[in-house]
Parts: C-alpha cells; structure tokens; sequence
C-alpha cells in the first residue's frame, strides 16, 4: 500500500513537471510572437534617446507597458524621478529583473553602415534601449507562466535609470530596495553571445570646479587668475600621477568648462574625471590623491576649488552558481541568423570597423563557459551585486566586433539586427527566473555562494557617500 502511494505520488509530481515543462514552452513562444510589439517599444525608446535621469518618456512607456500586463508600479523611488519598481505576485522567492533605457550624449547616429547624425543630442551607443526592453518582456513572461502554474512567488522588475555614470542603481541599493531580493537578474547588449562570470572595474567620478578673477587677458593680466590655469595644473598633476598607480587602474577626464574668449581670464572651468580599478579600496586611495592633485593646483593659481561627487560603484561580485544556470539557458535559446539584407548592412559596418567582412558565426554561436572575466568598464550593477546574489549575460545585439559606445553600436542597435539578440535575451532571463522559482535549492546554494564571496565581515558603504541623486550631471 506504501510503495502504491509513493508511486502515485512520483507521478502526480512528474505530470506537474511536464505540465509546467510545456507551459514554460508555450511561455518563449508568446515571447516570439510579440517580437514585433516589444521591437516597437525598443524603436520608440532608441529615437527618444534620453540621456541619464532625463529618461521621463523611456521610463513612462515601459512603466505602462508593465502596467499593462498587470504590473503594481511604484514610480519615483530612491528619490529619483525616472526610477521605478514593477511587481506582480506574492512571497518567496523574490526574483528580480533590472532593465536599463539611459543614452549618451554626444552619439547621435542614424540606423545605416555609415556615420551619420541622427540630429539628437545622445544616441544609444551602450544598447539600453534593448536592455530596457527585454527586460521588460521577460519579466511580463515570467509573470504569464507564474500566473500559468499558480506558482508562488514574486517577479519584481527595476527601472534603473543613469548607468553611464550616473549610478542610479546605488542609490537603489544605499535605500534597500534590494533588500527582500533572493536573485537580481541583468544582461547587457553587446557583439557575441556569452554568459560566462563577469567582472567590473571600481569607479569614482566627480566634476572639479575652479573658480578663479576675471580680467582682460592683454590689457590687466596681473589683475586676473584664471581658473583654467587650475584645471590645467590639475590635469598636468594628475597625469605625472599616471607612473606611480596601480597598472590595472585607469583614469580619464574632460575638460567640460574651460573659458568663452581668449581674451578673458576665466573665472570659472570645471574639468570632470573618472577613477577605476577592479578593488574599491584602491580606487579610493586614487581618488583622494586626484583631489589632493585639485587643491594643490588651486593653491599654485591663487585660485579656489570644490568638487562634486557624481558617481561610484562597486567592482562586480560573481556568482558561479547563477552563471553556469544562465550558461545553459543560453545554449537552449541560442544566437540569431543574419538575413540577406542583415548580412549586407553588417559587412558595411565591418568594413568601417577596418574588417574585411562580418564575423556572422559569432552572432549565431554562443561563447565557451569561463568561470573568470578581466574587467573594462564600470557598472552600477557592482553595487547590486554585494547587496543580493546576481548574474548577467551578454547577446549579439551589435555586429560582431562593434566596441560599446560607438557610432556603429548605435546603427545595429536601431535595425532588426539589435531586435533579435534582444529577443535572444528575453528567452534567456525568462528560462533563468522559471527555474530559480522552481528551484528552491538552487536559489539557497547562490545565497551560501553570495556570503562566502563577499566576506562575513562585509558592509556597504556607497562609494558616492550620502549625495543626493546627480539628477543635473548631465545637464
């Protein structure tokens, strides 16, 4: 009688199984099917092109596409008007999915193979647009199968607006929205499809203002100090500093306010400056030397300096337990195929890229499995990544070969070609969170992995301090 019922129970919990098995096929079909729909959304947020916190109708149209499906939004929140929560469902696990929609400035580009100027101020040179956007689809997917199999749980969407350099996730992070997450899902467009560990450099940011006297720079210059002067001996300082860091650092800077007429000693410049490593501790020990570089240059101008933090963020923390889920899931859904006039418009852009022709079979395959990264960039994701176990993707949005944050990024990611690996993405992140809500015990082994990694004696301390939002930094 014993042995007959736990035959019966096997079976009941296999034909679940299978049952929920076909419901999360009938779930990546859906996805194929609204392709077109969530293509058109991606379009309208690339020709909007928003930049950093001045995303108000990017944030708008993916608040009321969630909204929509049946989404509870919350809007405005960490203090930042273009950021937002969406959530559906109830209890544990909660699974989180980040979707970014920020442009940069400076990249206006049509969608064709040559450079041409779309005549905004800012372009989609990182993909957000598709970040954004298939992000979006997955967690409405993962809502339609939860709802499906009467499954328990939560599938929280965040809009986090500002990545490039704004760090709107670590104001996201410093006010514990994160805290009740069990696993934080992102992906990032790109030129190949990969799903190995990640890695992010360390960043602080900060815009330095010199304020110096005005005067006529012929006729009373002994009357004036000028405050480029100030940025100048910054820089010059800065640049000495170069021999004696750590080799993997990194530091940039743009001189954003430099005077308006030779012949007037300005009394105001401002120069803005980057400083990254793959250890927060050492990108701090940087930054307070590039600031001790700043009142050195003020004090040998005779002029005066303040400075204002605007971004910071963690390196980023990997979880292998997650990655090697996100592998597999990659490898179900696979890369996408170039059609004719794919192919044509992609050798176009290799040929500008110095290539003979395109790499398509990179867009088709996915990358081998690697459990470690050498970091590049910088990502507010770091943050979110020392607050709750996290893990991320790449796809084909790009032609293969296309570096991030060039004009060609911005052609590939306004044609069918960044809609596809889009697609690509959607499936992937869905696939993941259906199986973390499936699997107790996976998302408890990402957890013990999460708190071995980081340290028992770990607290977050945000990089930019206790600053309000930079809502104006790219104003």
């Amino acid at each position: 009688m014993k042995s007959k019922l736990l035959l019966n129970l096997f079976i009941l919990v296999f034909a679940f199984a299978a049952k929920a098995q076909n419901k999360t096929a009938d779930i990546i079909e859906g996805l194929d099917q609204k392709a077109a729909t969530y293509g058109a959304i991606a379009q309208s947020i690339w020709d909007l092109a928003e930049m950093g916190y001045q995303e108000e109708q990017s944030s708008a149209l993916l608040q009321k596409t969630l909204s929509d499906a049946g989404f509870t939004i919350k809007s405005g929140v960490a203090g930042i008007p273009t950021a937002f929560t969406a959530e559906h469902g109830n209890g544990t696990p909660v699974i989180a999915i980040m979707g970014e929609y920020d442009a940069l400035p400076g990249l206006s580009q049509a969608a064709v193979p040559e450079k041409k100027s779309a005549g905004k101020a800012a372009g989609h040179a990182c993909g957000h647009h598709l970040f954004g956007t298939a992000s979006t689809a997955a967690a409405i997917a993962v809502k339609d199968w939860l709802n499906a199999n009467k499954i328990k749980g939560t599938i929280r969407f965040y809009g986090t607006p500002a990545e490039e350099g704004g760090s709107g996730k670590v104001y996201m992070v410093r006010d514990g929205l994160f805290n009740d997450v069990d696993v934080a899902l992102h992906w990032h467009p790109g030129s190949r499809n990969a799903a190995s560990a990640g890695a992010a450099l360390a960043n602080k940011s900060a815009k330095f203002r010199f304020y110096g006297v005005s005067a006529h720079a012929a006729g009373s210059p002994e009357k004036g100090r000028s405050a480029l002067d100030g940025v100048e001996a910054m820089n010059m300082m800065v640049n000495m500093m170069r021999e004696h860091v750590p080799e993997k650092a990194r530091i940039h800077y743009v001189i954003t306010s430099g005077g308006k007429a030779p012949n007037v000693v300005p009394d105001f410049a401002e120069v803005y400056y980057y400083a990254r490593h793959n250890s927060r501790d050492v990108v701090i020990q940087i930054f307070d030397r590039i600031v001790k570089a700043a009142e050195g240059a003020a004090l040998g101008t005779g002029t005066t300096m303040d400075y204002e933090m605007i971004g910071g963020t963690h390196e980023l923390l990997p979880n292998l337990t997650l990655q090697k889920l996100m592998h597999e899931n990659l490898t179900k859904i696979g890369g996408i195929e170039y059609s004719e006039e794919e192919k044509a418009f992609a050798n176009k852009i290799a040929k500008s890229l110095g290539q003979e022709k395109a790499d398509l079979a990179t867009a088709k395959d996915i990358q081998p499995y690697k459990t470690e990264a050498k970091a590049y960039g910088s990502t507010d994701v770091g943050d979110v990544s020392f607050a709750v176990p996290t893990v991320g993707m790449g796809t084909a949005t790009w032609v293969p070969g296309t570096p991030a944050h060039s004009w060609q990024a911005v052609a590939a990611g306004g044609t069918s070609i960044g809609k596809k690996g889009m697609m690509v993405a959607a499936k992937t992140l869905t696939l993941t969170a259906i199986e973390l809500f499936q699997n107790k015990a996976l998302v408890q082994n990402a957890k013990e992995e999460f708190q071995e990694r980081r340290g028992p004696n770990f607290k977050y301390i945000p990089l930019l301090g206790e600053r309000a939002p930079a809502l104006d930094y790219r104003k």
